[in-house]
């Protein structure tokens, strides 16, 4: 059976994506976490990165952060929404948890733990 020019590049399209999503979500950082301060975050990827969104409290809809993997682990960077202070620093991910390690201007360092959704 041979397939129409459009129909084949819908199937590849369609193929591509369905790839591309199974990738991302399989990611042991992507969903929803609950910060130590009660709100919900929510990190997924966007473009090439993955980014940090606040879901509820005072800075709902806001991105505070964006990350990427290394073959070293998840590096980058968030801003403490309150403050506007931002670290730069590392995440690891271990089943729920997840360890957030940065510092600001190399002077003060903070770790935060954060619960999977």
């Amino acid at each position: 059976m041979k397939m129409e020019p459009t129909m084949k590049r819908a199937t590849v399209a369609i193929a591509f994506s369905m790839t591309t999503g199974l990738a991302s979500a399989g990611d042991p950082v992507v969903g929803d976490w609950k910060t130590e301060v009660g709100t919900t975050a929510t990190i997924s990827r966007c473009g090439q990165v993955y980014c940090i969104r606040m879901k509820t409290g005072n800075h709902a809809g806001k991105q505070i952060g964006s990350f990427s993997r290394t073959d070293e682990g998840y590096h980058g960077e968030i801003t403490e929404p309150d403050s506007r202070k931002t670290f730069t620093g590392s995440l690891s991910v271990s089943g729920d948890i997840m360890k957030m390690s940065g510092c600001t201007m190399k002077v003060v360092c903070l770790t935060q733990t954060w619960q999977r959704l």
